[in-house]
């Protein structure tokens, strides 16, 4: 090891040298002039690819992703769980301009998955936000705004805060957790219970599509979990979030597939 240190220090005296004659390291005299070995850490600079541009809407990027044949998917496991990520008044009631519906039968689509899911002995799960009558355990995410329809503003007990009453929620073998921050994972038990019931697939509803899923699958697959995403079951307030981040989880973080897909998956389970 000595030795070779040795040599490393002769050959970077040497580099020096090389320099002083040939001007400033780097230069294509310098680089030329070098063996291959000594240019190993001063390579010549290879500019990356420059960023993609396009005149396509977000809507035809994510159309054109999912129709290639060739796309490679992570696929289902071995034991799947339901998580539906705040599906609650706040954003699914018009009455609140922090609604939003993409598709109309997404309430449909995420009950029948939940029912299927919890018929088979499998784990469902819903979240929700709310917080405290100051907001600070919204953290530095409730600072941005102070309106009624602020994050931070969803009080405990409010009816922002409840579910969607369309949905159908077993009070005894589901689990209900409130979350503070976007991942369903943050700060909550939601890991534990996946390890207790063996789970290695999450699939996860609800919205919006570009915030608290987004985050939730990312830290999914962080976490070790395939992830699924049925696309009729998420939902944003503008399709080219929505888009936008089904294509990015498509090609990262999750299978982005058709809830009858996945429901056929469940069936067959």
């Amino acid at each position: 090891r000595a030795l070779s240190w040795a040599w490393h220090e002769f050959f970077r005296d040497m580099m020096r040298v090389i320099a002083r004659h040939l001007g400033r390291r780097g230069t294509p005299a310098f680089q030329a002039a070098l063996p291959t070995a000594l240019r190993c850490r001063g390579a010549a600079f290879v500019p990356p690819k420059p960023m993609e541009t396009s005149s396509k809407t977000a809507r035809e990027i994510y159309e054109e992703v999912m129709a290639n044949p060739a796309r490679k998917r992570f696929g289902f496991g071995k034991k799947c769980a339901v998580v539906n990520v705040d599906i609650q008044k706040a954003y699914t009631s018009g009455e609140f301009v922090t609604s939003y519906m993409t598709h109309p039968n997404q309430i449909d689509f995420v009950n029948e998955l939940s029912d299927l899911a919890r018929s088979k002995g499998l784990p469902v799960v819903w979240t929700r936000v709310e917080y405290m009558e100051d907001g600070s355990d919204a953290g530095i995410w409730g600072t941005r705004t102070n309106t009624p329809d602020s994050l931070q503003n969803i009080k405990f007990g409010s009816r922002r805060g409840e579910f969607d009453d369309r949905l159908r929620v077993d009070a005894v073998k589901d689990a209900v957790y409130v979350k503070k921050m976007p991942s369903c994972f943050h700060e909550t038990p939601l890991q534990s219970l996946l390890v207790w019931h063996q789970v290695d697939t999450v699939i996860l509803t609800g919205g919006s599509t570009s915030g608290c899923i987004r985050a939730s699958a990312v830290e999914s697959l962080s976490r070790g979990y395939r992830t699924i995403v049925p696309v009729e079951c998420v939902a944003d307030k503008h399709e080219s979030y929505h888009f936008a981040n089904l294509t990015d989880l498509a090609l990262k973080y999750a299978d982005v597939l058709p809830v009858e897909e996945v429901l056929q998956h469940l069936k067959s389970s």
